[in-house]
């Protein structure tokens, strides 16, 4: 969702909340877990739950290997989940030509940095960069180059969900409104 109107350009970012994240969440999890509750099965001797029939499983270097995997699993699994209950990556891009300031707002992972915000005058910003980057691992992300500070991404860099059209039309619309050139790299 965005809010645009003559002065002012409001855009949102959706985060970590993404249907993809949930999905690779609850796989990691309940793989991990099955990986665990074989381990735990071979070194008990008996199994936990019948449909992982772990008779054949010796514990010492197999069952360890799979317990190994199962708890390393869900820290990861829990990881991903933390990731998504604090949403992090999400926020706003505001840019006002009234005011002439800009405000790029995130929300990281706890702690003293977990709000991130920056302010910039719009007379500061040099220009708005595209990189496309094609390939097995492409991506497309817009930056904002500003003076003294180098540059940065407005989009993030693994969402690769824009087409070089999208991004380029983009692109030119925020050019425009903030009245700075567009690079390409």
């Amino acid at each position: 969702m965005n809010w645009r109107s003559k002065d002012i350009w409001i855009e949102f970012l959706r985060g970590s909340r993404k249907t993809s994240n949930f999905f690779w969440s609850f796989i990691l999890f309940l793989g991990s877990l099955g990986f665990l509750v074989v381990g735990t099965s071979s070194y008990l001797g008996r199994n936990i739950i019948y449909v992982f029939p772990s008779y054949k499983i010796l514990f010492f270097q197999q069952g360890i290997i799979m317990s190994f995997y199962g708890i390393a699993g869900l820290f990861m699994s829990s990881y991903l989940w933390c990731t998504i209950f604090w949403n992090v990556g999400s926020g706003y891009d505001q840019f006002d030509r009234k005011k002439g300031i800009v405000c790029i707002f995130r929300w990281g992972f706890p702690g003293l940095n977990r709000r991130i915000f920056l302010r910039f005058l719009m007379k500061d910003i040099q220009s708005i960069r595209i990189e496309d980057k094609e390939g097995i691992y492409s991506r497309r992300v817009l930056y904002m180059e500003i003076k003294g500070q180098g540059s940065i991404p407005l989009t993030h860099t693994y969402d690769n969900f824009l087409t070089p059209r999208e991004i380029e039309q983009k692109a030119v619309e925020l050019a425009d409104f903030l009245c700075v050139p567009i690079e390409v790299f």
